[in-house]
């Protein structure tokens, strides 16, 4: 079975952004960096990304995307959207945590969260969220993992217990997903 090869946009790419379409352009999947500081700092991500990877605007990473990861601060989700464009009938992937200015508070979450408000600002597309409880640096052990031989091996016995067992076990007071 042919392997399908996905163009995933990234719509921020600082640590999150940047390790995650790194994983991405080298597991084959054709990656397109935005959003960043500097036009260099997207060419080097590229770069160092190897693969099918390239720099470009948010409107590039979005046009034809299979999938787009949302990974700015909450601060800066209305300016990436509004240069992304129109995200009709897209999957926007959403790691940007509701946080205010200074990160000492959410500015959401007491009542809603991120990614309903995302979805009502997006109300064409499918908002999804994920990795907001993993830390950037945690994501560089991948890396490591996918360059040795064992990295097979080392994946399964490291995956997390299946969403109906970690709801069994989970404590009552816990929150199991």
């Amino acid at each position: 079975m042919k392997k399908r090869r996905l163009r995933i946009g990234i719509l921020g790419s600082g640590l999150m952004g940047g390790k995650l379409g790194t994983l991405f352009a080298r597991a084959g999947h054709e990656v397109v960096f935005s959003y960043a500081r500097s036009e260099r700092k997207l060419e080097r991500l590229a770069r160092r990304a190897r693969g099918r990877a390239r720099a470009g605007t948010p409107a590039e990473a979005a046009r034809n995307a299979d999938a787009l990861l949302l990974a700015v601060h909450w601060s800066r989700v209305d300016d990436v959207l509004s240069q992304a464009g129109d995200l009709s009938g897209q999957i926007v992937v959403s790691c940007s945590m509701p946080m205010n200015a200074d990160d000492t508070g959410l500015v959401i979450g007491h009542t809603s969260s991120g990614a309903e408000q995302l979805a009502k600002k997006l109300q064409r597309a499918l908002v999804v969220a994920a990795f907001g409880t993993v830390p950037s640096k945690v994501l560089a052990s991948v890396f490591a993992a996918g360059e040795s031989a064992s990295w097979k091996s080392a994946s399964i016995a490291s995956r997390p217990p299946s969403p109906r067992t970690a709801a069994r076990s989970a404590p009552p007071t816990a929150c199991a997903t």
